[in-house]
């Protein structure tokens, strides 16, 4: 990520943030002469005590010099949490990681790993690489999502897929609740990897690609691991609940592990392993 690239995606976050935040949340009227949502840029400078002058060449994304005690009391005016914060810093103070190019991207998992993914028997799973890149499933995945094997390799990147994929749009009873799951997890590699340059190729291509995506990107949400309950309208099972758990494996590799646990008190698992049957008796 080049200069430019990084202050304009710092000032996209910045002025996302600052319209989240309601007015009567800290005490001020909402008012009815505001022209856009949110708290204006002397309100944020001045819950985080600084000069508007100086917090509004930050949202414009000057290249001006800041300090991370000034970007603590940002974060407190703009009630970032600490997700949000990391990200904020990464851009700000840009904490470049250095990306060994020559480094061949893991395409075998540890036999540690698969054994993991194949006791996950029915919750469905997913491994993905820093650019959301599907590097394992188990056959649960398989059922309730797409048949990644049958995907050409260079196409399975997740986030391309939610977007692209009419299935993956229908099995989502709220399908933007999902979407925005996933890229709040990949906005955190995004700032992470300040000098992978991937991440802006395929953002522009994502954006050009779908509508949608732009949108939801621009709303600059940030999770390392968002935990949420997921509705499934599955074609073959029919309503189904996971709770989703994302989990950073240890190791050499920037992997992620999200798994989707059956919804207890409700017939989810049995669906599924209703489903898994069936399937695997057409097969014979």
């Amino acid at each position: 990520m080049n200069d430019k690239t990084r202050l304009e995606a710092l000032s996209t976050f910045l002025k996302a943030k600052r319209a989240q935040i309601k007015p009567e949340t800290i005490g001020l009227p909402a008012g009815t002469r505001r022209r856009t949502p949110g708290l204006r840029r002397e309100e944020v400078a001045q819950l985080a005590g600084v000069s508007t002058t100086w917090y509004t060449w930050l949202e414009q994304g000057r290249d001006i010099k800041v300090s991370s005690i000034v970007l603590d009391c940002i974060s407190t005016a703009l009630q970032l949490n600490s997700d949000e914060r990391d990200y904020l810093y990464d851009l700000a103070l840009e904490t470049k990681l250095e990306i060994d190019h020559s480094k061949k991207e893991q395409s075998e998992l540890s036999p540690s790993l698969k054994r993991i993914l194949d006791e996950l028997t029915y919750c469905p799973t997913i491994i993905t690489d820093r650019h959301c890149h599907i590097v394992g499933w188990n056959s649960a995945a398989s059922h309730v999502f797409l048949d990644f094997q049958q995907i050409p390799n260079d196409q399975r990147n997740l986030i391309q897929l939610v977007f692209a994929r009419k299935e993956l749009k229908a099995l989502a009873v709220n399908w933007e609740h999902f979407a925005k799951g996933f890229l709040s997890i990949f906005r955190t590699y995004y700032g992470h990897y300040l000098g992978d340059e991937w991440y802006n190729q395929f953002i522009s291509h994502m954006s050009h690609l779908h509508p949608e995506f732009q949108t939801l990107w621009n709303e600059s949400q940030v999770s390392k691991a968002p935990e949420m309950v997921i509705e499934f309208r599955h074609a073959k099972a029919g309503k189904m609940l996971f709770n989703l758990t994302s989990l950073q494996v240890q190791g050499d590799m920037d992997l992620r592990c999200s798994i989707y646990t059956p919804v207890e008190e409700t017939d989810t698992e049995n669906k599924l392993k209703r489903l898994m049957k069936r399937v695997s008796m057409e097969k014979l």
